[in-house]
């Protein structure tokens, strides 16, 4: 298993405007589909722009372990030479994701499809994340758990199907991992494959299957909701993958600055997926100064290059539809809300509860450390802002969560006395530049400082 670095206490505090131009680290979603993707493919496929955080290389670790060929060229450039799908090498020994939730999940629907059995295992916050979800479709598909812990969590050993078997399955909840999993199992099995889901979540598989060459149909179910159906044991093709920048990333510079006064800044290339893009209009709604300046296309996705200004903030009301498109920023979000004007109401955030951490629990008692007024009713988070005036001064426990690290030390760089979080080691895991980027636009972050 996966020890975690020695901790790493951080603060940061007010230094006066943001400024400048930057491009964050390219999309983690993307990055690794990319790399599974190639696995699965004849021939060899090229990524550009791949995020090379702890997270993606244990992908990238898992890929070669399964028999692929995968080589760093250079900075964020991989070749991946795959196997096929029907190829897959049993893994010598266990398949270490770190804290790769996204990764592990999905590198189970690849063996859940295939005659090899493989261990999966992680960190301490891996261990912690249930998996059932994940493995009872997967089971209805022929594969078998041959061991897990307690509450079907990792480390959990998987016996691919000899056979796969394809399904039609409704998702529980809104969760691209989820509907990846099943795609990626039917990709071995004969006939189709169909994930039905009531809210759409993000749609980076069903993309990137077509772009390999599968055939994949996406049609309408209900108000909000997809049903994606894939034709399986396609032979995907080695491509070339450029991957823009992931805008869970540019969350963090964006809302830095939107509360650090005097601020100016430009997000390049910045991936606007509609499935992606829920805080953005979040923000707008809220009053942020985001100017798109530029529309391009990146790896089948439209990308932009935003304009960020400091902003006074009001409080708004976040409805729970809103939720799949923006699930890994509400912790950036809430840190917005102290600084608004008003009270701010997220609704539907039981799927905080299952992160990296209890995200809820998490931000919430973040907030209470910088003096904001915050609480939880249901699967609801209320933030009472402080229009602009957010004191700090604590300590925010980041319960081994990157983008609740990054979140507190976003509100240090506004609030009048600073912000210390208890460890920013796991920051590596999806960003790893964010301490050099954040000085770079003027930011005063000192990472390892008590």
């Amino acid at each position: 298993m996966s020890a975690h670095p020695t901790p790493v206490p951080s603060f940061s505090r007010p230094g006066g405007p943001l400024k400048g131009a930057v491009r964050v680290p390219g999309d983690k979603s993307m990055s690794h589909r990319a790399l599974i993707f190639g696995l699965l493919a004849v021939g060899e496929t090229r990524v550009q722009g791949l995020l090379e955080g702890e997270d993606v290389l244990a992908t990238a670790s898992a890929a070669r372990a399964l028999g692929a060929d995968v080589t760093r060229t250079g900075e964020g450039e991989w070749t991946v030479r795959g196997v096929g799908v029907g190829g897959l090498t049993e893994p010598a020994g266990v398949l270490d994701f770190g804290n790769a939730g996204t990764g592990s999940r999905l590198m189970m629907g690849v063996v859940a499809g295939h005659p090899v059995t493989a261990t999966f295992d992680g960190d301490a916050s891996l261990r912690k994340r249930p998996m059932r979800r994940i493995l009872d479709p997967l089971v209805q598909m022929g594969a078998r758990v041959v061991s897990e812990a307690e509450g079907g969590r990792c480390p959990i050993t998987l016996e691919g199907a000899r056979e796969a078997v394809p399904v039609v399955y409704e998702t529980p909840v809104a969760s691209a991992q989820i509907k990846s999993a099943v795609l990626l199992a039917g990709l071995n099995a004969p006939g189709k494959t169909t994930v039905i889901e009531r809210e759409a979540s993000r749609d980076h598989t069903e993309r990137m299957l077509r772009h390999f060459g599968a055939e994949v149909e996406v049609e309408p179910h209900g108000p909000h909701g997809r049903r994606v159906t894939l034709t399986g044991q396609p032979e995907l093709r080695g491509s070339h993958i450029v991957i823009p920048a992931d805008p869970s990333s540019a969350a963090f510079p964006m809302v830095a600055a939107l509360v650090a006064p005097g601020s100016d800044v430009i997000l390049e290339g910045v991936m606007m997926n509609p499935l992606r893009t829920g805080l953005f209009a979040t923000l707008a709604e809220m009053g942020a100064d985001i100017e798109v300046l530029a529309r391009a296309s990146e790896g089948g996705e439209e990308t932009a290059d935003l304009r960020v200004r400091f902003s006074r903030l009001k409080g708004v009301d976040v409805p729970a539809e809103r939720a799949p498109s923006m699930i890994d920023e509400y912790p950036v979000l809430a840190v917005a809300a102290a600084f608004a004007e008003g009270e701010t109401r997220m609704r539907g955030l039981s799927e905080l509860r299952v992160k990296e951490s209890d995200r809820l629990a998490a931000i919430a008692g973040g907030l209470a450390q910088a003096g904001v007024d915050a609480r939880i009713e249901g699967d609801d988070l209320i933030v009472r802002g402080c229009a602009g005036d957010v004191r700090g001064g604590g300590v925010a426990a980041t319960h081994l969560d990157h983008r609740i690290a990054m979140s507190f030390l976003v509100l240090g760089l506004g609030a009048r006395e600073g912000m210390k979080i208890d460890d920013a080691a796991m920051i590596a895991t999806s960003f790893p530049a964010f301490g050099p980027l954040m000085a770079g636009l003027g930011a005063d972050i000192v990472m390892g400082g008590d």
